[in-house]
């Protein structure tokens, strides 16, 4: 996160305004809603995540173990159970 010296950037009258509420703090002030990105949606590790877990539901529907893809993906097999037991299809 980066430091702005709100002089810089607000007028003078809000930075009254909000002197009235905060004095000689660190404000964070959020994006809009609008502006925010899901996790992984940038670097594409949404997309593997999801990518992977249907590859494991798939195995598992074919008959694999919780125990053999828990080996397989290298994972705790209460992860398998869920990934294989959640109702994301």
């Amino acid at each position: 996160m980066r430091y702005t010296n709100a002089r810089k950037v607000l007028p003078q009258k809000l930075i009254t305004e909000i002197q009235k509420y905060v004095q000689g703090e660190t404000l964070y002030i959020p994006k809009p809603k609008t502006e925010y990105m899901n996790w992984g949606s940038l670097s594409g590790g949404r997309r593997l995540l999801e990518q992977r877990n249907t590859e494991i539901r798939n195995a598992f529907q074919n008959r694999s173990s919780i125990e053999q893809l828990a080996k397989e993906f290298f994972l705790s097999t209460e992860t398998i159970k869920k990934i294989v037991y959640s109702h994301k299809k």
